[in-house]
């Protein structure tokens, strides 16, 4: 694509992708555009066996600064408005829909939707550099769709002062408050990811799979319901090879051999 607002590479680790936004004169603000081709590689990424964790990452000084307010306000239209916002959701969607875990590499800010995408992520690595805000109430518009994604990672009252203050968080800050799994210097970035990714490519896959998905489904079921979803998925998992090698390699007192993907 000549004009792509994404760049993928396949990491040297066997098994990860790594997906950076390349609008880094515009922040790489969620367009259209990027929205679009960002869900067509996630369906792409989503149907291929090789892929075991996809890394999403960014260009310039922004990790991503929200939606486009260039492209918002040249079109000052509701059914315009809802139909982005609903392709903004359904993009955060689908990244705990894709069935390989999603990482989010955040080397700057991450603003409103920006800060949405990397609380969609199943797990984030910041900078000690970066910033997060959902800062739209700054200019008349609450963040109501980042709002779905933060209050689910973040206590309430925090997202809450979040939400209506506009006020930014640094990455440490993130960290205490559950945003970001890790805050690391800026220069330790790259090498944390790759450990982290390197972890979960050693796992079996099929088990990684089947718990990522388990895991988004019994968090919106009330606690009954979410033990038998959670009891059946574990029935399952005991029967796929994966497991049954776990169980016999601990019980011979060796590594693991876990089937191809």
């Amino acid at each position: 694509m000549s004009n792509s607002t994404l760049t993928q590479i396949d990491w040297p680790q066997a098994g990860v992708i790594r997906l950076t936004l390349s609008r880094p004169d515009a922040l790489n603000a969620l367009s259209s555009e990027m929205m679009s081709e960002l869900q067509d590689r996630l369906k792409q990424i989503a149907m291929d066996p090789q892929c075991r964790v996809l890394v999403i990452a960014a260009e310039g000084k922004a990790f991503c600064a929200g939606h486009d307010l260039r492209e918002m306000r040249a079109q000052p239209d509701l059914a315009f408005y809802q139909s982005l916002f609903t392709q903004c959701s359904r993009l955060m969607q689908a990244l705990q829909q894709l069935p390989q875990p999603v990482i989010a590499q955040v080397q700057g800010i991450a603003t409103a939707a920006g800060c949405q995408l990397v609380s969609m992520c199943d797990l984030a690595v910041a900078s000690d550099r970066a910033r997060f805000a959902v800062s739209g109430i700054n200019y008349g518009l609450f963040c109501s769709t980042p709002s779905v994604g933060l209050s689910r990672n973040v206590a309430r009252k925090k997202a809450m002062e979040m939400l209506l203050t506009g006020d930014f968080i640094d990455a440490a800050q993130a960290e205490r408050e559950g945003l970001i799994n890790r805050c690391v210097p800026a220069e330790q970035l790259d090498l944390a990811v790759a450990e982290l990714c390197q972890k979960i490519v050693a796992k079996p896959p099929a088990s990684v799979r089947m718990g990522k998905a388990l895991f988004y489904q019994q968090l919106e079921l009330g606690i009954a319901a979410a033990y038998q979803l959670a009891g059946q998925t574990m029935a399952c998992n005991m029967m796929d090879h994966a497991a049954q090698e776990g169980f016999q390699a601990f019980l011979e007192k060796r590594p693991p051999q876990w089937p191809a993907p």
